[in-house]
């Protein structure tokens, strides 16, 4: 099987790609063809070739992948801009399973869920699967500007596949050893872990709350009402950054993740303040 799928990846007659509804892989042509926000395309990034299936619906992954046709299926290890959905263990278990049988790609976005944020180094090691290719940036840097793919080894490169203006660059380099360095020192994946449970628990106790989504420190609040002014009177009244999403109503939270327990405790008081100020 792994022989049928190096061949089957490089099919020129394989053209389409499969991705999720809510799905945000960037804004460059190609990721952003597969980038479930249309505001964000321009008239020439649309394409035909792109199956845009609902989340964690196996049925309708595995009737596309047996056209034969699929080159290549794309998933976040959560979804951050579409409002830190996490796809369960069995579609992801399945997606690897099928994209074997069909000798089709598993791509993994783990640009946001990755390096260590979801308590595991990657989002998807949750489910106990392997992908073909990862995809990866922000954490890897720490906030320096570096990206990266992960190619599995059953891919023969060639001289002049891979070509970047800016690859190799010798600070970006540094910047990433130095990162991995301090995740492996100060044990910042298990104490993500830890410190996402933590957060969970008490997060899950505060009324206004309706669910909590996510692992790690990768979190989603899914609220009563809008989260806009509940993100613009933390900023205001107490100083403390959040995130949005494509969900109103979802409160996105991805701190550093050296953050302490006191400073989790500090974040759940404000919150508390914002979202029930008569019993704070």
């Amino acid at each position: 099987m792994e022989n049928a799928l190096k061949l089957a990846s490089f099919h020129t007659d394989r053209k389409k790609v499969v991705m999720l509804v809510g799905a945000f892989h960037g804004r460059t042509s190609g990721a952003v063809a597969i980038t479930d926000n249309p505001k964000i395309q321009a008239p020439v990034n649309p394409v035909d070739h792109v199956i845009r299936i609902d989340f964690d619906d196996e049925v309708a992954l595995e009737k596309n992948l047996s056209q034969g046709d699929v080159c290549a299926v794309v998933i976040e290890g959560m979804q951050g801009v579409g409002g830190v959905f996490v796809p369960s263990t069995s579609f992801l278990q399945k997606a690897r399973s099928l994209c074997d049988q069909y000798g089709t790609v598993l791509i993994m976005d783990e640009i946001q869920s990755g390096y260590g944020r979801s308590g595991k180094f990657f989002a998807h090691q949750h489910a106990g699967i392997e992908a073909d290719l990862i995809t990866l940036a922000k954490g890897m840097g720490n906030g320096f500007p570096i990206g990266g793919v992960m190619i599995a080894p059953k891919f023969e490169s060639w001289f002049g596949m891979l070509g970047t203006t800016f690859g190799g660059n010798h600070l970006a380099c540094a910047a990433g050893i130095a990162v991995l360095d301090v995740l492996k020192d100060e044990k910042l994946i298990e104490h993500a872990a830890k410190l996402g449970d933590y957060l969970k628990k008490r997060l899950e106790a505060i009324p206004g709350i309706k669910e909590i989504r996510g692992h790690g420190l990768m979190l989603g609040m899914q609220l009563n009402s809008e989260a806009k002014p509940v993100r613009l009177q933390l900023l205001k009244d107490h100083k403390i950054f959040t995130g949005s999403s494509a969900q109103k109503e979802t409160l996105r939270l991805l701190p550093p993740l050296s953050m302490t327990e006191e400073m989790a405790d500090e974040f759940i008081h404000a919150l508390q303040e914002v979202l029930n100020p008569a019993i704070a």
